[in-house]
């Protein structure tokens, strides 16, 4: 296992990027709006990353919708791949290495750690916010936390 070393700036890039969150969410009503400038946020905030977005789930399949990175897959069905599998066990999911992640879907032959969290939606699995890295071991217990936060701010805002 890797040891992850947080810094003081990245604690404080972090903060500022959850409020920044708040603020979008509480002054705007769509939600697709909300979501790509979410994106953008984590894009712009959090350093070594290569892919941010959200699945949302659509007819019991997980569709891409708002996202930065190179072009993705755009359906996913529940437990399949890192996605798949967190939307259908309901849980956090974080891949040190995504390469020996059984039934890893390769959109970005770039990629080699994640981070998915679900999003709610009254009780329900609404999506997936899903943080790829080209570096192994990125997410560590601060971006857990960090992005279960905005998670759950996103899952507040659609009620």
């Amino acid at each position: 296992m890797f040891e992850q070393v947080v810094s003081a700036d990245e604690r404080k890039r972090y903060s500022a990027m959850l409020a920044t969150a708040a603020d979008m969410l509480a002054d705007e009503a769509d939600v697709t709006a909300n979501l790509a400038n979410i994106g953008a946020l984590v894009n712009m905030y959090m350093d070594r990353i290569n892919w941010v977005g959200f699945y949302i789930m659509r007819d019991g399949v997980l569709v891409l919708g708002p996202f930065q990175g190179k072009p993705a897959c755009v359906r996913i069905k529940p437990g399949f791949g890192v996605c798949g599998t967190a939307a259908a066990q309901r849980r956090v999911l974080v891949v040190e290495d995504v390469h020996r992640f059984e039934g890893h879907i390769a959109c970005d032959s770039a990629s080699n750690s994640e981070i998915v969290l679900p999003i709610y939606r009254q009780g329900e699995v609404y999506g997936v916010l899903d943080v790829d890295s080209p570096e192994l071991a990125r997410f560590g217990k601060l971006e857990e936390e960090v992005l279960g936060e905005l998670a759950s701010k996103i899952s507040a805002f659609l009620g």
